[in-house]
């Protein structure tokens, strides 16, 4: 009887451990900065052009900042027509999101809480399919609050 009560106790512990949030998470951290509120005071800090080889620039990427929430993020502007990530580096951590095709060609990734730290933005993107595919990246310049 002790042992099933010490396995289960042992292996809820490792359970809890598995799923815990890392002690310097924030509770804005991976999180969508409109729904969120942050989105509405924010600015862009830093931006850079996305680039393709065979196109020059296909767009605009952003680093956002907004001091409501004390959070930064990557937004870009871009064809409807391209997919892709974006990534946006902090001194913490990183945070990267996948976007389809759509919306205007208007994507952001979720935030990472950056007060007082540098951060950076970059993506990378696609378009085409198959062999006649093209693709392009872009990335900011740091910025430290």
């Amino acid at each position: 009887m002790k042992i099933r009560v010490v396995a289960t106790a042992v292996a809820s512990i490792g359970l809890a451990l598995f799923t815990a949030t890392p002690a310097n998470a924030h509770a804005y951290d991976h999180k969508d900065p409109y729904s969120k509120g942050c989105g509405n005071s924010a600015r862009a800090v830093r931006s850079a052009p996305i680039k393709s080889v065979a196109n020059g620039q296909v767009g605009t990427v952003k680093l956002m900042w907004s001091s409501k929430c004390k959070t930064n993020w990557t937004e870009i502007t871009t064809a409807s027509s391209v997919r892709g990530t974006v990534t946006v580096y902090t001194d913490r951590g990183y945070d990267r999101f996948s976007f389809k095709p759509g919306n205007g060609g208007r994507h952001w990734g979720n935030m990472m809480y950056a007060p007082g730290i540098c951060a950076h933005a970059v993506t990378h993107v696609s378009w085409g399919g198959g062999n006649g595919g093209q693709n392009g990246s872009g990335a900011t310049r740091k910025a430290c609050g």
